[in-house]
């Protein structure tokens, strides 16, 4: 990696913790976005998910009252059932997969009908949240649109949907690290990247956290929630677009 390199990674890493730390999912998406572009796409798994591994598992002790432990619980059974069938069938993503499925994520998700009651906080759906949020997490790196629905469209607060996304998140990434670093590292080539990369992001995914987690105590639910909608529809719309460039090439 040059210094160059180096410095860009730092900087997004930085700018996207906060946007995370603030939404609890575009931020997520962007540096997705930017990883695999810069990087071989095992590689870029295997970054991302140690940045958002960290990122939200602090996000998630800073907002530790906030954690609803039972939507964790009921969330990871189907993240189980979505990681044995990846294993089954050993997939793995190409570049231009990841872009079009990252971008696609907002707009499927905002085109879910309400009157499907799709709210986190019931048993069934959490576990449909787990297994369909893994599974995207496994193909294009990042799914918080997705797990989003689940969560805005609950009773919970702005507080209580970025505290226990912070842990589901966590844990879907860790898991992303397990399948792309070990049990499908093979059907890859070497992610090759220095341990000090690794080192550097932890702390800037923290620090980035801890500034995102200032702004959204200043925001109201409703700020929240329409702001969210405006970003990942342009997000997702620029990353089509990049994924569908790289198929016509």
């Amino acid at each position: 990696m040059t210094p160059m390199l180096a410095a860009v990674t730092a900087l997004v890493v930085l700018v996207t913790a906060t946007l995370s730390g603030i939404f609890g999912m575009a931020g997520g998406m962007v540096l997705m976005a930017f990883l695999v572009i810069a990087f071989p796409v095992g590689a870029a798994m295997m970054l991302h998910g140690v940045t958002q591994a960290v990122s939200n598992g602090y996000r998630a002790v800073i907002n530790r009252r906030d954690i609803v432990w039972p939507i964790v619980a009921t969330n990871m059974v189907g993240a189980a059932a979505a990681l044995a069938l990846f294993l089954l069938v050993s997939f793995v993503p190409d570049e231009a997969t990841v872009l079009l499925v990252l971008g696609a994520i907002p707009f499927v998700a905002f085109a879910i009908p309400a009157s499907w009651g799709l709210d986190v906080t019931k048993r069934m759906v959490s576990v449909a949240s787990g297994f369909v949020v893994t599974a995207l997490t496994l193909t294009a790196g990042v799914a918080g649109p997705i797990l989003d629905v689940f969560f805005v469209r609950s009773p919970l607060t702005r507080h209580q949907i970025v505290a226990t996304k912070a842990v589901t998140q966590t844990l879907q990434h860790l898991t992303k690290l397990l399948y792309f670093g070990a049990l499908a590292a093979h059907l890859l080539p070497e992610a090759g990247l220095a341990w000090w990369v690794y080192v550097m992001v932890a702390p800037l995914a923290m620090l980035g956290t801890t500034l995102g987690k200032m702004a959204l105590d200043r925001m109201n639910d409703g700020q929240f929630k329409s702001w969210s909608r405006y970003i990942l529809f342009v997000l997702g719309a620029i990353l089509i677009t990049r994924g569908l460039v790289l198929l016509l090439d």
